[in-house]
Order: structure tokens, then sequence, then C-alpha cells
């Protein structure tokens, strides 16, 4: 093993075989792996790469972090007791004495994992990504290869969303949650970054340990192109890269049981808009699926706002599908634990699957990636005369493209050559997606605090 100082940050270059075992890769796939073409998968292996090397980083510039480690490189190497991975000049926070941390090295491999498997199955035709039952198969697919859906489990996936930039205050709101969810036996699923990704598993981890639980799951799901904005936090312990957002966020209605909404910015609306266009689906009427919005005293504020423009845009009815809980971590657990007892009676009832959601009806709308250039942004359908589920799918979209424009390589670089992107629709919501978006941007919801925000995004009011 190699270390240096590269542009003034100390870089390790190393060889390392997987700790935890991993399946065997063809030649073809090596080759892949290895390919920097455009028809090959090793630009996207070295950005997921990067990103869990720099692990626990208070960063959240997707082009900045390859920046600090231009000369970064990832191979995979087929040997004769399977593949190692060799790293060149990677951040040295990663290793410990030489060697690599184990969680990092476990989460290096599942992310070359997930990469093949994805690529292989689609280029493969496996995938039927032309309609919404084929979709979700492929969600499925992906998840039980990373083996995150466990049969013979009770219901206890508790999902958490929330911002990755939120105060200190409310970071450690999202600890004592997750401090009573663990208490409780639930297990964890966010997103797998900081903020609010990470207090409810660290509050979890805890409690788990005082409970002498062992071996709890703290699920992270992301994807190529959020990942290196918001790097696996320390405590995720699988680690799933999906192709992109829109089967991100499947991946967690269909695992999860039940969903905890923390404050925070762009992000966590899209999240909510995209549950909500589900719920609000005549097909999934009936079907509980408990959603909590949760926060201290101090963030009551905020969810009045997220409470207020929910009702304006997708109507009061939109408000009997989420229950909001300020100030009270144990009512917050005990809130999702009996939403969940719900859960638990109604798939026994139907006989679906504790480990994934099959009942739920998504439309292809919800499923098909949003691709946010400056033409699909300004051709959002942000109006009140169409369905209610369909306004908000396109109005998760509008938020989708100020999350790429804020912090996505690709965002970044339509906005830098292109300027902010053009959002029009209804006039009284466009209002009040000003004011929300405003007070983001006041409260530092849209990027970490310390640095400089400047908007991706014009509304025409």
């Amino acid at each position: 093993m190699d270390q240096k100082t590269t542009h003034m940050k100390e870089t390790v270059s190393a060889r390392i075989a997987p700790v935890a075992g991993m399946d065997v890769l063809s030649r073809n796939e090596v080759t892949r792996l290895r390919d920097a073409t455009q028809g090959g998968l090793h630009t996207l292996l070295r950005r997921c790469a990067l990103a869990v090397l720099t692990s626990g980083s208070e960063n959240d510039d997707a082009l900045g972090i390859f920046a600090r480690y231009p000369d970064f490189d990832i191979q995979v190497l087929q040997q004769d007791r399977g593949i190692k991975l060799e790293l060149k000049n990677a951040p040295a926070s990663a290793f410990v004495d030489g060697k690599i941390i184990r969680g990092i090295n476990e989460l290096l491999f599942a992310v070359v994992r997930d990469i093949v498997y994805v690529a292989t199955q689609i280029q493969a035709g496996r995938f039927q990504l032309d309609d919404s039952h084929g979709i979700t198969h492929a969600v499925f697919d992906i998840l039980r290869n990373a083996r995150v859906l466990k049969p013979n489990v009770e219901p206890n996936l508790a999902v958490c969303w929330g911002g990755h930039s939120i105060s200190r205050l409310e970071y450690d709101y999202t600890k004592l949650v997750g401090y009573e969810l663990g208490l409780r036996g639930f297990d964890i699923c966010t997103g797998c970054g900081p903020g609010a990704m990470k207090g409810p598993m660290k509050g979890a981890a805890i409690a788990h340990a005082k409970q002498r639980m062992r071996n709890r799951r703290y699920i992270g799901i992301s994807e190529p192109g959020i990942i290196a904005a918001e790097s696996p936090n320390a405590i995720v312990n699988n680690l799933v890269i999906m192709p992109d957002i829109e089967k991100r966020l499947e991946a967690f209605v269909r695992a999860g049981h039940g969903i905890i909404v923390f404050p925070g910015g762009v992000g966590t609306a899209e999240e909510i808009l995209y549950l909500l266009g589900i719920l609000l689906h005549p097909a999934n009427a009936g079907i509980p699926f408990p959603l909590i919005f949760a926060g201290s005293r101090e963030s009551a504020a905020y969810f009045e706002q997220i409470d207020a423009f929910l009702k304006l845009a997708l109507g009061d009815e939109a408000a009997r599908y989420y229950r909001i809980v300020i100030g009270s971590p144990t009512d917050t657990a005990r809130a999702l634990a009996a939403g969940v007892e719900k859960v638990r009676t109604y798939r026994l009832d139907n006989k679906d699957a504790f480990f994934f959601n099959w009942a739920l009806t998504i439309e292809h709308a919800f499923q098909q990636p949003f691709r946010p250039t400056h033409e699909n942004m300004a051709a959002l359908n942000l109006h009140r005369e169409q369905p209610r589920h369909l306004l908000a799918a396109d109005l998760r979209r509008a938020f989708s493209g100020i999350v790429a424009g804020n912090v996505k390589e690709d965002g970044l670089r339509a906005i830098s050559a292109n300027g902010p992107f053009v959002i029009d629709g209804d006039h009284e919501i466009m209002r009040a997606l000003d004011k929300l978006l405003a007070s983001f941007v006041t409260q530092q919801r849209m990027k970490l605090p310390g640095t400089a925000y400047v908007p991706c995004y014009r509304i025409k009011t």
C-alpha cells in the first residue's frame, strides 16, 4: 500500500479484497467495469466508489468531490480466488493504519454488486422497463439481489426521510426518534446520507445495543445521480444503488412498512409528494400506510408550511394521509408502531408479503425517469385541471429538478450553461411554491450551512 499527499489531500493507493464475500464476476462484467468509454461502467463505478470512500463527508457538491480527488481511480481485478479492487489516490480517511475500514470495504463491494447486476439484467433484457409491472419487478429484483428483502421477519422497517442540511437541534431530534424506534425493534431505512438520514440510524443503533438486539439493519438506498452529494453515513450496513431516483423512491415504499418525515428541503418535499400521489390514487384507497411528519417544537412552523402547501395544491383530503407529531419522540414511535400493526393485519388478511408491498398501485407516470432539462421543467403541468395524484406527480418532478440543480452533477452543469430552470403553472400554486422555496433558502435547507446558495430556479408568479 502506498500513501502520499496529492493536491494537499492525503491519499492512499491499495488493493483490497471483499471481507464479507462477493459473488464472482465474469470476464465480460470485469471488462465493462474497466471500460471508461460511453458504453462502459467505469465512470459510474468511479463516481459511486469515491462517494463511499468519502463516507461522512460534510459536503454536498457533486462536482467538488471529484475536484478534491481528481487523480482517484478504481479498477476491478479478476484473480484466481475472486476479485479485488485496486484503488489509486483514494481518500486516506477511508483507512486506519494502512487497512481500509471494514464498513467502507463492504459498501464498496455493494456498489460493484449493484452496478454489475443492473447493467447485466438490462443488457439481457430481463428488466421490462416499458410498463408499470415490469418496473416494479425490476425494483424487487434489485432489492432481492442486494439481500435486503428478508422473509419470516415481522414488519419492522421504518423508512425515515428528511434533509441532509438541517440544524443541530433538528439532527439531535432525529436521533431521539430513532432511539425510540430502536427500543421497539424497528430497523431503519434512509437515503443513506447525513443529517436526517443519519440521525435515526444513530439513535436506533444505541437502542438496539441496549435491547441486546443483534444483526439489525441500517439500510441506505441511493442512486448514482445523488450519492456523490450525499455520501453514505458511517452507520449504513446495507447499501443499495438503484438505477435512478424513481426506482429509489419506489424501493422505499415497497420495502418499508411506514414512513417518518423529518424537516428537510426540496428533496424531502419531493419524497412527500411522491408518496401522497400514490396514496391519493383511487386504486390504493383502504391500503394502510402510516406517514408521520415529525419534529421538535422548534420545527412546528416548518410543518405548518408544508401542511398549508399540500392542502392548497392537492386539497384538504390530502391531509387524511399523514399525521403531524410535534415535540414527542415517544409519541412518534408509538404512532408508527400502531400504523405498522395495521399494515401487518392488512397483509395477513390479503396474503401479501411482509417484505415487499405488492398491493400498492404505482402508475407509470410515477415510475418514468424524469430528466430535469430546462425544456422538461418548463413543460410540467402544474395546474389543478387534472386528477390530484397526477398533479402530485408533476409537482414531485418540479422539486426533483430543483434537487438536480442544487446538488447533482448533470443538473449543476445544466444550470451553469443555461441559467436557472423556469417553473410555471397555476397562479395560486406558484405563489405558494415560491413562498415555500424562499423559506427553505432562508432556513438554509437548500445547501449545507455555511455554503452560499444561488437559486437554480425561477418561479413565474
